[in-house]
């Protein structure tokens, strides 16, 4: 089973990193957006060629409507689209300053109460989330700007964190079984590099 979830993980990672490189890109064409549009409006360029600012509004010269929203949705997404591949290669950041000096045995136990405690944690955060989907698709409430409806948004980043908490549940459920048996089941944990 571990390379199926490993698959899903990649998957998800690929997802969540495509949702950064273009939220990247609004930002970025957001950003030069507002400064030309700044800049088209100055007294300089008004005095040179009167009009032109408007004409360049028109042509849609200026910061993206929205992108404030956009962004806020994506990263939500982006977050929980990372942590399958985070929680399974055991790559969250830890200090092991204290544990690096203990036994296997207790270094396994302390790995067990924490992929115990990222499943619940996961599964509780993804159930909230279902939760506020649910409110927010009954109210019918929108974006301020763009007016998509908010359970899009709380659609996106549930089926992430839904993944999130199923691929923790199998590290959770493995780690359970590495504990009884004394044998590691998954890769050993990595830790964030630094």
């Amino acid at each position: 089973m571990y390379p199926a979830f490993m698959k899903l993980s990649r998957i998800m990672a690929y997802l969540g990193g495509t949702m950064l490189a273009v939220l990247i890109l609004l930002t970025c064409l957001s950003v030069l957006g507002r400064s030309l549009n700044g800049m088209l409006h100055s007294d300089f360029v008004e005095g040179i060629a009167p009009g032109f600012a408007q004409w360049a509004i028109n042509l849609g010269v200026g910061p993206i409507n929205g992108d404030f929203e956009l962004i806020e949705a994506g990263i939500a997404f982006a977050i929980f689209a990372f942590m399958p591949l985070c929680t399974l290669s055991g790559a969250h950041a830890s200090v092991d300053i204290f544990t690096q000096g203990m036994s296997g045995r207790v270094n396994r136990i302390l790995s067990l109460i924490t992929s115990l405690l990222f499943a619940a944690v996961f599964v509780l955060i993804a159930t909230q989330l279902f939760g506020g989907l649910l409110t927010k698709y009954r109210s019918g409430q929108t974006t301020f700007l763009l007016e998509f409806p908010l359970w899009w948004a709380y659609a996106l980043s549930m089926f992430a964190a839904a993944i999130a908490a199923v691929v923790a549940v199998y590290v959770a459920v493995m780690r359970v079984l590495e504990t009884l048996s004394g044998h590691d089941l998954l890769p050993t944990e990595t830790g964030a590099d630094h």
